[in-house]
């Protein structure tokens, strides 16, 4: 079985959200699938664009950072 790759982003949505997700596609093809998500969305929020990346055949989802003090 071979290993799949992922990579880590870090978005800013309309409402200055800030969230990380990870997904398989690298970051050529994640500016692709942002352009083509713009032409269908007046209003950027970073849990609909990584729905439209799942929905696009994609692995993706919301991941949350934590701080680790010790």
């Amino acid at each position: 079985m071979e290993n799949q790759k992922y990579f880590y982003y870090r978005l800013f949505d309309d409402k200055e959200e800030k969230n990380y997700f990870k997904c398989n596609l690298d970051l050529a093809e994640i500016t692709k699938r942002v352009k083509e998500y713009e032409k269908d969305h007046e209003e950027y929020l970073n849990a609909d664009f990584v729905n439209f990346i799942k929905e696009q055949g994609a692995e993706a989802e919301l991941i949350e950072l934590r701080n680790i003090y010790y």
